[in-house]
């Protein structure tokens, strides 16, 4: 069975956090959406990023996206309490295009992000 709408805008609203944070420079809203014990895996220029989301958060507090900075949330799949999430991004602190999946947990009422793991598309790889 379908989940509801009202599902899908909860979990969009959860995965803004997400955008928010990287779009401005600051960890603080994806803080909120991040369980504290969430993973993060990926490449970032070449080199594994694997572990805490701690990682992340850094990244996103001392690189800002830019002015070009752009991004959209696809929904891939809700099932009652999981849901995963694809995130596009393009010009990450001006260069950097993104593709990430979130994980996402309904816990308590709430979709919260378990683990992140992301692709940086290779054209913007810096060697």
């Amino acid at each position: 069975m379908r989940a509801p709408i009202s599902e899908y805008k909860a979990v969009e609203e959860a995965a803004m956090k997400f955008v928010k944070s990287v779009a401005e420079g600051d960890s603080r809203y994806a803080r909120e959406l991040f369980t504290e014990d969430a993973v993060l895996f990926g490449f970032l220029d070449g080199t594994l990023e694997h572990g805490s989301i701690d990682q992340f958060y850094r990244n996103v507090d001392t690189v800002g996206a830019g002015d070009d900075f752009k991004a959209r949330i696809d929904i891939v799949a809700i099932e009652e309490t999981v849901a995963v999430v694809r995130v596009l991004e393009e010009k990450w602190g001006g260069r950097i295009d993104f593709t990430d999946y979130l994980l996402l947990m309904k816990m308590n009422g709430e979709w919260k992000c378990v683990a992140k793991a992301y692709n940086q598309n290779s054209d913007t790889i810096k060697k």
